[in-house]
């Protein structure tokens, strides 16, 4: 029962500290943060579906905010977002 306890215990710090970790999307440029850069996505699903691909890739740059500045496209998707450290 113990160990059942300290597995829970343990999953539920992992998720928190990555979850800190991860890049939010912003409205505008967050004040006192500086442009890390750009990266763009593509995709044939949905809007949500490219707001998830550039936030991962956001993630994967280190950067701790992002702003999607651009999205178009018919079957397939393609969006732009700006990083932010």
């Amino acid at each position: 029962m113990k160990t059942i306890a300290m597995t829970f215990a343990a999953i539920a710090l992992a998720t928190a500290s990555f979850t800190t970790l991860a890049a939010t999307e912003v409205q505008s440029a967050p004040a006192g943060q500086q442009a890390l850069g750009m990266v763009s996505a593509s995709t044939s699903g949905s809007l949500s579906g490219l707001q998830s691909e550039l936030n991962a890739k956001a993630e994967q740059a280190g950067a701790s905010s992002y702003r999607i500045i651009g999205a178009s496209g018919n079957n397939q998707l393609y969006g732009t977002a700006e990083l932010y450290k």
